[in-house]
């Protein structure tokens, strides 16, 4: 998590809120991705209106007395006042100081208007009161005005009476979704003139109990009567409390940032770790077996031997490992390395039990990827490696015909090569030799006189150099056959060696940063958190 030296201004939150839905999106489900959204838009909107006026919301249900006590609150019954009150469901607002308020309003989506003269109270400032449809009422679409203008006042006054103070639809459903609105939340028992006087105080603590459990704090509740006058006055001097502190829009705007982060931010004890070392070791291991390593080895080893046996083995014989196929070729690979990436091999496509355990490496590793995230996106992990595992068969192929397999022989080799040829002259002269003797044996007289077969201790010349060449190269081929095991063996552990390389590579780049970019968006959107969290 990013850390600060200094709290993040409101501007700089609700930029943070707006980049966490970006990164968000993809990830998050529809309606937390619309809640993050909304807050980060509304609060941009809210700023840009009119910043003098304190937007007061009175929410309560059918029967609660809610309109009674706004027309007490403001002095002056104003359904009565106006010619007519375009419909009941419609909010309406009372206004001091309506300088500025027009926009503000009209982003509210209130029509009914009505100016009052002078202050609310005194310091108070510019105001605007609401009188906002039931919230429990039958109608949707005065359900749906209330929770609208829910998300979108200043101040909450939740007002209630004896009887359904306690009702489940009003905590549920209203209150408990803005429990940390506690700072711009009145909370208001009408109707209190139904209580016997030494009830009003069990039946207000008794509300106010269930308020701190939704999860408000440092809430008091106000016993209101309009038929007395008990609690009007009060009531009024806690609207213009929070008016005179101009900081309701600001308290607001903050505590929906501070309800939609805290139901999206990772736990403090949630891992944000990287896969560890061992899964990606794990990983590698499974595709190199897929890739069929061992075999790809194991020829790479017969194309060495073959060739060192070609150059170096006896000629008498060696001419006839000619025309046996290569090895290497007959499987289609490439001794240099692909650099392009685009050729492919012939081997044949990953069996079934070849893609099972490509297929089983995979999900290991995107398991240990997506150890400690969220449900959603744990199964973005889940789907990443379901789009990689479509590609694997295909990448591992190009991993294998990238690598450079060590199947030549060194050019050292061709010391024994000349030595072998020389061998082969040396028992093709002994048989010349004694050929010109059988049938032209004038050619040698100039050179060796009466004795044409000169002897070395008792061996003929000509027998010792067949003999010579013959054992000669034989010898040699048996001493190279046996390098070329014991060298075959190397050959095989570099080229199994190499292939896991170069399956390591792709690996890192097909399944590894794929799936990493998931963790990295989810410690990214949980930075951006922080910062509108503050």
């Amino acid at each position: 998590m990013a850390i600060f030296k200094k709290k993040p201004t409101l501007t700089e939150r609700l930029e943070a809120l707006e980049d966490a839905a970006e990164i968000g999106r993809g990830y998050l489900g529809q309606q937390q991705l619309d809640r993050l959204e909304h807050v980060a838009r509304a609060g941009n909107e809210r700023r840009a209106l009119s910043a003098e006026h304190t937007v007061v919301g009175f929410f309560g249900a059918t029967g609660s007395g809610k309109t009674s006590l706004f027309n007490a609150v403001v002095g002056e019954d104003l359904g009565k006042a106006a010619a007519r009150r375009p419909t009941t469901s419609s909010p309406l607002a009372a206004i001091w100081e309506p300088a500025g308020s027009e926009e503000l309003l009209d982003w509210l989506g209130v029509e009914d208007r009505r100016e009052r003269a002078g202050e609310f109270a005194p310091g108070a400032g510019p105001l605007i009161l609401l009188d906002l449809p039931d919230f429990d009422s039958v109608e949707v679409s005065n359900r749906e005005i209330a929770t609208r203008l829910a998300g979108q006042v200043d101040v909450l006054v939740w007002v209630t009476d004896p009887e359904k103070y306690a009702d489940s639809v009003i905590h549920d459903q209203f209150i408990r979704p803005h429990a940390t609105h506690s700072e711009v939340t009145l909370a208001v028992l009408n109707k209190a003139d139904l209580l016997a006087a030494g009830d009003v105080g069990t039946v207000a603590g008794s509300f106010e109990q269930l308020l701190i459990d939704d999860g408000l704090r440092n809430i008091t509740v106000i016993p209101t009567s309009t038929l007395t006058g008990e609690g009007i006055e009060r009531l009024r001097g806690a609207i213009a409390k929070v008016a005179r502190a101009h900081t309701a829009q600001t308290a607001r705007i903050e505590a929906d940032i501070q309800a939609v982060t805290r139901d999206l931010a990772a736990p403090a004890s949630e891992a944000t770790r990287a896969p560890a070392k061992q899964a990606k070791r794990e990983l590698d291991a499974a595709l190199t077996q897929a890739a069929d390593a061992d075999r790809i080895a194991e020829t790479t080893a017969a194309a060495y031997r073959k060739r060192l046996h070609e150059r170096t083995g006896w000629l008498v014989t060696s001419w006839i490992t000619r025309f046996k196929p290569d090895p290497l070729r007959r499987l289609g690979l490439r001794e240099d390395a692909d650099e392009v990436g685009v050729h492919r091999t012939s081997m044949p496509e990953l069996d079934a039990a070849s893609k099972a355990v490509a297929n089983r490496g995979l999900r290991d590793y995107a398991a240990d990827a997506a150890a400690g995230l969220p449900p959603a996106w744990e199964a973005a992990v889940a789907d990443r490696a379901d789009e990689v595992s479509q590609a694997l068969p295909a990448e591992l192929d190009r991993a294998v015909a990238r690598t450079r397999l060590p199947a030549e022989p060194s050019k050292s080799w061709s010391l024994l090569t000349v030595l072998q040829w020389l061998f082969l002259l040396a028992a093709l002269l002994g048989v010349i030799w004694y050929l010109l003797v059988a049938f032209v044996p004038g050619i040698l007289t100039p050179l060796l006189g009466a004795d044409l077969v000169p002897q070395v201790e008792g061996w003929p010349i000509p027998t010792l150099l067949i003999l010579a060449g013959l054992l000669g190269g034989l010898v040699v081929g048996l001493i190279t056959a046996v390098f070329g095991g014991l060298i075959g063996s190397s050959v095989k552990r570099r080229t199994r060696a190499a292939l896991q390389r170069e399956v390591a590579t792709m690996s890192e780049t097909v399944v590894v940063e794929p799936l990493a970019k998931v963790r990295g968006d989810y410690e990214r959107f949980n930075e951006q958190l922080a910062i509108a969290a503050a």
